[in-house]
């Protein structure tokens, strides 16, 4: 098999807000013979929020990032949910639009770039999963999480809207996705199977709603741990970010003790194949991870 090459969109949340997520992302990809390019020159995805408010704006930034990856001849790889849904949103629009393709490159111009749309866009979720395949992943797993009971949790925007992800996804499911389930089996954990796993975390209303996005992490959370789940797997730092540091605000919300350890995808991996915890950056993490 051919060592896998791709260009790696960290986008904001995993250099800054969880810095541990792009360590274990390295750290994996170094374990897996998979050569990671980082778009250093990449600039936010928007988050979005600027969709909202410049929309011409929001296209032009992404079809920079997108660019990037063009001038390498490789598939763009994004780490993050949300930047994956407006990564791959931009795509979808200025491949099936020439007039607004026109537009923004006008734009683009100005800094000496021109969009293609030569370069796909996946999570590295299906990059592991559907490149790599679980057969080569489980090969090289030399701690096997036996015993552990994992819940996987999706999130929204690396399965919504079906139609656009599953160009890239393997033709995933929105509705009952099973690519990190089928995952957590190849590392030898239980996976535990429970209906909120492809629900919304809340975090884009943390602002203007808290109670609602307490409410619905707390949710997903509780329908987990009352299923056996000891700790919980997600390929999104935004869904880290509410699950991991609101646990103390969550519980009060939803009227139960809410306390689970919360993995990134990279650090379920790492662990597997015998990663070192303090290279997958473990100790950033504001609820122990207590069976490390």
């Amino acid at each position: 098999m051919s060592k896998l090459q791709y260009a790696l969109y960290t986008g904001c949340t995993a250099r800054e807000s969880t810095p541990e997520l792009l360590k274990s992302t390295m750290a994996i990809a170094e374990a897996l013979d998979i050569e990671l390019v980082l778009l250093d020159e990449a600039s936010c995805c928007g988050a979005s929020h600027l969709q909202d408010f410049d929309d011409q704006l929001s296209l032009t930034l992404n079809a920079r990032n997108i660019v990037y990856a063009e001038k390498l001849g490789l598939t763009m790889v994004t780490i993050c949910n949300t930047c994956q849904l407006n990564t791959a949103m931009t795509k979808e629009r200025l491949d099936a639009d020439s007039d607004l393709k026109k537009t923004i490159n006008s734009k683009l111009k100005e800094v000496g770039l021109e969009y293609q749309g030569t370069s796909e866009v996946k999570h590295f979720l299906y990059a592991l999963v559907d490149d790599l395949g679980l057969e080569e992943i489980s090969k090289k797993v030399t701690k096997p999480l036996t015993d552990m009971q994992i819940g996987a949790f999706y999130g929204c925007h690396n399965i919504r809207p079906a139609h656009m992800q599953n160009k890239s996804n393997g033709g995933e499911s929105s509705y009952a996705p099973t690519s990190l389930d089928r995952l957590i089996v190849a590392l030898g954990a239980k996976n535990v199977e429970y209906e909120h796993k492809n629900k919304c975390c809340g975090f884009h209303v943390e602002l203007q709603a808290p109670q609602t996005a307490n409410l619905l992490s707390g949710t997903a959370m509780l329908d987990a741990i009352d299923n056996g789940a000891e700790a919980i797997v997600t390929p999104c730092p935004l869904c880290h970010l509410r699950m991991d540091t609101q646990q103390a605000h969550i519980s009060k919300a939803v009227g139960r003790d809410v306390s689970i350890p919360i993995l990134h995808l990279p650090q379920m991996v790492g662990l597997a194949l015998g990663i070192e915890p303090s290279k997958l950056g473990i100790e950033h993490h504001v609820t122990d991870v207590t069976f490390v």
